[in-house]
């Protein structure tokens, strides 16, 4: 061995000028190479990490309760109370502890560095698939502004031990968060399918060791660990740091700290309710002896029963169960569960498909008995919502490939349809009364779906309105049902628009009111008249505010002159007609009628 470091072998230096000098000669003088031992130690990562606890705290802010989180999700979710529950009370309590803490004096550091009741809420989430698990953690990412990443565990299990994997998520989780690190360290890392890395029996006991080798990997992210901006594998960061270095001389490490991350885990698990029969069938008697115990007749009951030596028997190592203290389980849903999520204004499923038609400038409509068959045909697929998406295009396939070439703009789904879509199809090409038959259809299904929508929305958003100062009058609500159904926009989306528009309107009429010295408002109706104007926008409501404000001008500055003239509200009428209106009552004040 030592024959092959004697003096005839080049030394590192002298091999790496070959390469550049050969590298120079074909590409050009500006390629060479950089030795990675002329880089400097990296610096500490207190100094430009941004993931430790004294980076820039303080912008955290959270103050939701988990009762108004629940009412969020009871929108778009149906069904599976215990486990809406459970997430948003567990999710709730995690960050606004951190929000707390961060608002202390002094922020994280003022804790001491003491971990006297640190525990992450992670949180494993049991239950067949379709049931909405990944959709409800979406849901809440979304609804609270935290960045939020979603992993699937079967790729982790096909590689086996691989840290590098698992720290990528948390990579991700930065890139979501348009790399501030400050907001990634708060984000959401959802993994799914996190029972397919579960140890089997003697039958599996080859893709053991990659199992809990993934489990292992997770281990310190899921509790705290400093995880690298930059993998080192990579040559684009390899390339990155090369530059940083010729432009400063100085290595930049950046790192995000795991400490407030939450984990969700989710899974089938299928099998773990033979499982926790077997521990439910035993009870000791004795000291050694058993009796077989009554089993509980549902999946369901098994799975709400479920403990930490069940995933420990699944396969799970007990250092990684321990780690995930919160678990909910979700139910399978059933057929009255379906029809719910077709027939409410938020269905994905449903709004999907009218998109599908709009998209060839066709109205599609669906009777209400429609979607119960539609809810039936999917229970008896028992894979959960999915099933609603492939009966869905099962029923309507060949009517959104033979439509758009023809003269039809009208179609209702029909029980008719739904059982027999080919025959239906035939007679709407061939027969004109049919044809006349669903866009008379149409019409009146369209005048239910808004009557249903304003309900809706009055139900749903109407707390949400009044606390920004937005009467959800009549005339208010069929606007925004009617943008909803126009725009195929969520419910909440179109609230949250018209609280921005009438906060526009307030700030215009203030503004009028210091220039002409009056205390101005608008009435609702006048609010309404505004806010009618299309398109519906920003510059179409400044516009119809100052068009009226302006015509009023006048005579508002002749009103303030009068001592017992202060304020005035102004009426439908100021928006339809504003010359008139003023001069009106102009005229009344001065007596010159």
């Amino acid at each position: 061995m030592s024959d092959i470091y004697d003096s005839d072998f080049p030394s590192q230096k002298e091999l790496e000028r070959e390469i550049s000098e050969y590298l120079s000669d074909k590409y050009g003088k500006k390629v060479r190479i950089v030795s990675a031992g002329q880089f400097p130690m990296a610096e500490g990562a207190g100094e430009e990490s941004g993931g430790g606890p004294e980076g820039r705290v303080g912008k955290f802010h959270f103050d939701l309760t988990p009762e108004e989180l629940i009412d969020h999700l009871d929108q778009y979710v149906v069904g599976q109370d215990e486990a809406k529950a459970i997430l948003a009370t567990k999710i709730c309590t995690h960050f606004n502890r951190i929000s707390r803490s961060l608002a202390r004096p002094g922020g994280e550091a003022a804790g001491g560095g003491r971990n006297i009741g640190r525990i992450k809420n992670n949180v494993l989430l049991i239950g067949p698939t379709g049931v909405g698990k990944t959709f409800l953690v979406k849901l809440i990412a979304q609804y609270i502004g935290v960045p939020f990443v979603k992993g699937d565990a079967t790729k982790f299990s096909e590689t086996g031990y691989v840290g590098g994997d698992v720290e990528d998520m948390i990579r991700d989780l930065v890139r979501e968060a348009d790399n501030d690190l400050e907001r990634a360290r708060f984000g959401i890392v959802y993994l799914d399918e996190i029972d397919k890395i579960a140890g089997g029996g003697d039958d599996r006991r080859g893709l053991d060791v990659s199992r809990s080798g993934v489990q292992r990997a997770l281990l310190k992210p899921m509790e705290e660990t400093e995880v690298e901006i930059k993998a080192p594998q990579d040559p684009v960061a390899m390339m990155e740091a090369v530059e940083q270095y010729r432009l400063t001389g100085k290595r930049r490490r950046q790192s995000i700290n795991t400490r407030h991350i939450l984990f969700i885990m989710s899974g089938a698990f299928t099998g773990l309710d033979e499982i926790i029969g077997r521990r439910l069938q035993q009870r000791s008697i004795g000291f050694e002896s058993t009796v077989a115990a009554a089993t509980p007749a549902r999946d369901g009951a098994l799975m709400n029963r479920v403990r930490a030596e069940d995933l420990v028997g699944y396969g799970f190592e007990s250092e990684f169960i321990g780690r995930l203290p919160v678990v909910a389980v979700l139910e399978e849903l059933s057929e009255d569960d379906l029809y719910s999520i077709l027939s409410s204004p938020n269905s994905a499923v449903v709004v999907g498909k009218k998109q599908d038609f709009r998209a060839y400038g066709i109205d599609l409509r669906f009777e209400e008995e429609a979607l119960r068959q539609l809810a039936a045909m999917a229970a008896r697929e028992r894979t959960g919502a999915r099933a609603l998406v492939s009966v869905m295009e099962r029923v309507l396939l060949h009517f959104e490939k033979r439509l758009p070439s023809t003269d039809i703009r009208h179609l209702v789904v029909t029980p008719e349809l739904v059982a027999e879509p080919v025959v239906v199809l035939n007679k709407l090409l061939k027969d004109n009364r049919v044809r006349k038959r669903h866009v008379k259809m149409c019409e009146q299904l369209a005048a239910m779906e808004l009557k249903r929508l304003m309900t809706f929305i009055r139900d749903k958003q109407g707390d949400y309105l009044e606390s920004h100062d937005v009467l959800p009058t009549p005339e208010r609500l069929r606007m925004m049902a009617q943008e909803v159904e126009e725009e195929d926009l969520e419910p909440g989306e179109v609230c949250e628009r018209f609280v921005h528009l009438v906060a526009l309107v307030n700030e215009r009429v203030r503004q009028a009111s210091l220039d002409c010295g009056l205390e101005l408002s608008f009435s609702e109706e006048a609010v309404d008249r505004i806010l009618a104007r299309r398109p519906r926008s920003e510059d179409s409501v400044a516009e119809a505010c100052d068009q009226a404000l302006q015509a009023m001008e006048y005579g508002l500055r002749l009103l303030s002159q009068r001592p017992d003239s202060s304020e005035l509200v102004i009426p439908a009428a100021g928006i339809d007609t504003p010359d008139s209106f003023i001069n009106r009552v102009v005229n009344k004040a001065f007596k010159l009628e």
